[in-house]
């Protein structure tokens, strides 16, 4: 017998293979089989997602520390993961857009009273687009701000905990597998608010700042942090973050209001 993964020749009985470890399939692809594998892989019990999901609420360590140093079975692929998160942001972006449009309209129109610039060629102002783009392109968001708080959780890392140094890469699974459990929350907790009719701006609110404390948390545990180089680690990475980002939102709005885009 043949792996139809890697084509290592196996024995009769084997059902894994010893190269490459996939599971060997004979049978052809049925109904059930489908059903089967869906169940395995979302709906059951002690699946990787579920196991993952879970595993990132109550020991966040456990479950990026040991993808890091090479349990990758346990849980679900940091990559398959994000990928996962990123259909729930669409699907998020397209109810937003289509049954709870008028309830985004509603809340655009908050945030532009409170805008006090109603000068036209001011960059800074809010206006329909900007605000329709930001929730469209949500998902290349996400993409492009991982490396931000990778680059920000690695310099805090050399300067406030030298002893347990993780490189980029490493930083890159830490931060994606944090990012995409904020994704799934915002996208389920957003979608569900909506359907009870709370207001967008609010829920936004309430998301940040559940986020922001599971975003200490994460660092605190994952790093094996005491309370106090936890805050400063978190108020580090924060501080870069955001000095990344200004910077390049200057450059970027700098070269709208030139009209390079």
């Amino acid at each position: 017998m043949i792996c139809k993964n890697c084509n290592t020749e196996l024995e009769a009985h084997h059902k894994y293979c010893h190269e490459c470890g996939a599971k060997q399939i004979q049978n052809r692809l049925m109904p059930a089989i489908l059903v089967q594998q869906v169940n395995e892989q979302f709906l059951s019990i002690d699946n990787k997602f579920l196991r993952t999901f879970i595993g990132l609420f109550k020991a966040p360590d456990i479950v990026i520390n040991s993808y890091i140093n090479g349990t990758r079975k346990k849980f679900i692929d940091v990559l398959q993961y994000f990928a996962i998160a990123l259909t729930l942001a669409g699907i998020q972006v397209f109810l937003m857009d289509s049954i709870f449009k008028s309830e985004m309209e509603s809340s655009f129109k908050v945030l532009q009273s409170i805008d006090s610039s109603t000068a036209e060629n001011n960059p800074f102002k809010i206006n329909a687009n900007s605000f329709t783009d930001f929730n469209r392109y949500q998902s290349i968001i996400y993409i492009i701000t991982i490396p931000f708080y990778a680059v920000s959780s690695w310099i805090a890392n050399l300067l406030i905990k030298p002893k347990f140094k993780y490189n980029f890469t490493e930083h890159l699974v830490v931060n994606i597998y944090y990012y995409t459990q904020v994704i799934i929350i915002t996208a389920v907790l957003s979608i569900l608010f909506l359907f009870l009719g709370l207001d967008y701006l609010l829920i936004s609110g309430i998301v940040s700042v559940l986020t922001l404390v599971y975003h200490f948390y994460t660092l605190k545990k994952v790093f094996h942090l005491s309370l106090v180089e936890a805050i400063a680690f978190f108020v580090m990475v924060m501080l870069f973050f955001f000095a990344i980002g200004i910077s390049g939102s200057i450059v970027f709005l700098f070269l709208k209001y030139l009209n390079v885009f």
